[in-house]
């Protein structure tokens, strides 16, 4: 069954494309990635399926809500956690919460309960009653997590959640999604944008790389790693040139790049390569200081398809921002 689709969705600024006649199924109970370089129309495409921004043409359907015409439900079957921050710090944890329930219109009955139940899940539960101004950051986030489950959304839109978290914090965050994802038995659908390759390779059952408003290639993490063509592997040596034009003519070897001291080459098939390499060198004379075997990553397959390396903004940091928002008040 399908959460997310998209037809032909399209968003112009001007004479910008921010998103091209995109057409994209995300099945439901997934945790589907979405990455790309910063203009890639990554932000545009959430805000349209969160019913933030109007399409210039196209349309699509979120938990089976066209968003033109039943944008009301599609926000009422969502939960959001922003890239920036959302969350008021003049507030208590439990008081954000209420007046996010409020909003939604969770019965009264069941409001206090409900809060419980999601501070619980984030553990969050023993601060619930503290003012947010004296969380962490990493404490922010999954408070806005809380939030954004609060009301039982069926997709959660996950913005950059990690992004300027220390790694401990980033890798609690990534088990709170993935339990989320696994005590909702396929009831619920994560669709995520980062810029942390680690994090889309670990946590998502799918991902598309968006470049210039497209998609330019979906598959699972696994699959597009194994689709690059075989292993990157490294030889320190002297004069690596002269065994670059060696190896120029292997019909197992697709790639082969120099500099200072360092010879790379790019394989197929590894198989015995490396000490054919061995083998080709010790025939010509050359010494081999050192190798190393660089396995394609999900860092290999952006700068394959992109060409481009994720840039990280000075003031993407999330810390940094909160300390910022609350120095204006």
């Amino acid at each position: 069954m399908v959460a997310i689709q998209t037809y032909n969705l399209t968003k112009q600024f001007g004479t910008l494309t921010a998103v091209n006649s995109l057409n994209l199924a995300i099945h439901k109970g997934t945790i589907f990635g979405l990455l790309g370089p910063n203009g890639a129309g990554k932000s545009t495409l959430l805000s349209m399926l969160c019913t933030i921004l109007n399409p210039t043409s196209g349309t699509a359907t979120v938990n089976g809500y066209d968003i033109l015409t039943e944008s009301e439900k599609v926000r009422q079957s969502i939960g959001i956690v922003f890239q920036s921050i959302s969350i008021d710090d003049r507030l208590t944890g439990r008081e954000n919460l209420k007046f996010h329930a409020m909003l939604y219109n969770v019965p009264e009955d069941k409001i206090a309960g409900r809060i419980d139940e999601v501070l619980a899940l984030l553990e969050l539960s023993d601060r619930a009653d503290d003012l947010v101004r004296t969380y962490s950051g990493g404490m922010i986030r999954r408070l806005e997590m809380a939030r954004g489950l609060l009301h039982h959304p069926h997709i959660l839109f996950l913005d950059e959640p990690t992004i300027g978290l220390d790694p401990q914090t980033r890798e609690h965050i990534w088990s709170y999604i993935q339990e989320l994802t696994r005590k909702k038995k396929g009831d619920l659908t994560v669709l995520l944008t980062t810029h942390y390759m680690d994090e889309a390779d670990l946590l998502c059952d799918e991902v598309a790389i968006i470049d210039k408003g497209q998609i330019i290639v979906r598959d699972t993490p696994g699959n597009l790693k194994q689709d690059l063509q075989g292993e990157k592997i490294s030889f320190n040596m002297k004069s690596p040139e002269i065994l670059a034009s060696l190896l120029s003519d292997n019909p197992r070897i697709c790639k082969v790049s120099t500099e200072s001291g360092l010879l790379e080459v790019q394989v197929i098939h590894n198989g015995n390569i490396v000490q054919e390499i061995f083998d080709i060198a010790r025939e010509a004379g050359i010494e081999i200081d050192h190798i190393s075997i660089h396995e394609s990553s999900m860092h290999d397959v952006f700068l394959h398809y992109t060409g481009k390396e994720i840039r990280k903004e000075e003031d993407d940091n999330f810390t940094s921002q909160y300390r910022k928002s609350r120095r204006r008040r």
